[in-house]
């Protein structure tokens, strides 16, 4: 199977109104879903249409047993997990096509042995955890995605052509004369 430029990675989750906010935005946004059971919900069709997530067939879903069938599946180059607890801030990483996002439950998070593999690929999202205990899962694969978005955009905008570049310059000068 293809690897998608952007891959969500959720790590057992628990809470079925996080995932079908997460697979909506993957159905938005092109990206695939990845789930690493055991989950905390069915996703079987009759509860997806008793949901009414009518999108769900339009997203990339795809299906791991476990951590290490994930990583046999996939053998993913880049990959990034995100936690509370890391110091680096996910917008000082550079994220490469294909890159994999982690994110891990809601009530757990991601394993210690997890956690230890991959000690150099934390990342947070800078927030007050001495008022609040955690964004909400949804928001923060939200937050996430959308800044790999920005920065492979930019990337490929390096690369296009001077034609394509002065074609922008026109039509942001028309637009400022209107």
């Amino acid at each position: 199977m293809e690897k998608n430029r952007i891959n969500i990675v959720l790590y057992q989750p628990v809470i079925p109104q996080n995932t079908g906010s997460i697979a909506r935005l993957c159905a938005c946004t092109g990206v695939t879903l990845h789930l690493i059971h055991p989950l905390g919900f069915k996703v079987d069709e009759a509860s997806v249409r008793r949901a009414g997530l009518d999108y769900w067939p339009h997203v990339d879903i795809r299906n791991h047993d476990c951590w290490d069938n994930f990583i046999a599946t996939e053998s993913p180059n880049h990959l990034t997990l995100y936690t509370k607890f890391a110091t680096q801030i996910y917008t000082d990483c550079s994220y490469p096509s294909p890159t994999y996002l982690v994110f891990g439950s809601e009530t757990k998070g991601l394993p210690p042995e997890i956690h230890q593999a991959y000690a150099s690929q934390l990342y947070k999202i800078p927030m007050r955890t001495s008022i609040v205990r955690s964004l909400n899962l949804a928001q923060s694969v939200a937050i996430v995605t959308y800044e790999v978005i920005r920065q492979q955009q930019l990337r490929s905008e390096e690369h296009t052509s001077e034609l394509q570049s002065r074609e922008t310059i026109s039509y942001a000068v028309f637009c400022l004369k209107k």
